[in-house]
């Protein structure tokens, strides 16, 4: 096991430079100039070239890439274009915000996805079964942020509720501050993932069904409760953390469209705001960041592997 996870975090090596690659490349090729941004429209020339050359912007683009890339290594992210700040500083103050964004939506993914596909598995080619494919269809092929708009407009009607459902009414921007703040992202997030999930682990589940050890220890007359619990849904869990791993990392992603239409400081915000001004720095160190996170992510699903089916040799 500890081989193992030293040889994969060295194979991340090349994807984390390949990452550095890609987000370089296409922010230079982006429009717009950062020191015309920071200095404002009415700069003179002379200012706006100070301010480019204090940045860094009239050196090769190899060597701007090869200064970011050394300084990256030893944990220096540079500098915000806009505010000044570290890179790191900025990230470190929307992280936590958006893991909990991506947390919370995982696990209602996962609830709801592991509970639908159960129930369709065990049911197939029933009305339960058909009428759950149907909705996860639906929440595959909906965009989630028209449901999270939907939600708004249905928690953000005048006062129609009653003083006793005074509780049920929504805010629909901010973080943190209370539970209601926290339900309607979440939600949006979640449910096109739990769509995804309850595919998944009913694939899984009808495939672990039909085999043979599981007609031989209904044979034995082993409850179904326990041949669905105990025998097949454990054995069909691997390719569904799979999809979970997947799909937190899809959220930490997806969250910039999320934060953004939810008003949450988070890292998506963060980014989106970082590409309007061309702050450079601070988009490369956010999708750096975030595609730590996704690798860290996978290297877990793969061990996780291992704690569900013993037979699997990781080594």
């Amino acid at each position: 096991m500890p081989k193992y996870i030293i040889r994969r975090l060295i194979q991340t090596i090349p994807v984390l430079i390949g990452v550095t690659i890609l987000v370089f490349s296409l922010m230079h090729l982006v429009p717009g100039d950062p020191a015309q941004i920071v200095a404002g429209e009415g700069a003179s020339e002379q200012t706006v070239e100070n301010i480019r050359e204090r940045l860094g912007l009239n050196e090769a683009i190899p060597v701007q890439y090869g200064r970011f890339l050394g300084n990256a290594v030893q944990g220096d992210l540079g500098s915000s274009v806009r505010s000044g700040r570290p890179v790191m500083d900025e990230i470190s103050s929307r992280f936590w915000v958006t893991v909990e964004l991506a947390f919370y939506s995982t696990i209602v993914a996962v609830f709801l996805g592991l509970i639908a596909g159960i129930i369709s598995a065990v049911r197939h080619y029933t009305i339960a079964d058909t009428s759950i494919m149907i909705v996860a269809l639906f929440g595959l092929s909906m965009p989630n942020f028209w449901f999270g708009l939907l939600l708004i407009q249905w928690f953000a009607i005048g006062n129609w509720m009653p003083e006793s459902l005074e509780f049920l009414k929504m805010r629909p921007s901010g973080w943190g501050d209370s539970w209601r703040q926290i339900i309607l992202p979440v939600l949006t997030l979640g449910t096109g993932g739990a769509a995804i999930i309850a595919r998944m682990t009913r694939s899984s589940m009808l495939e672990v069904i039909g085999q043979d050890y599981i007609r031989t220890a209904r044979a034995k007359g082993v409850s179904e409760r326990i041949v669905t619990y105990r025998h097949a849904l454990k054995n069909a869990l691997i390719p569904v953390v799979t999809v979970v791993g997947l799909e937190f990392g899809g959220f930490l992603g997806g969250a910039v469209l999320t934060e953004t239409i939810f008003a949450i400081n988070g890292m998506g915000r963060l980014t989106i705001d970082a590409i309007r001004t061309r702050d450079f720095p601070v988009v490369q160190g956010t999708v750096l960041v975030i595609s730590v996170i996704f690798v860290l992510v996978n290297l877990l699903v793969d061990i996780s592997y291992r704690l569900l089916n013993k037979r699997i040799d990781l080594n």
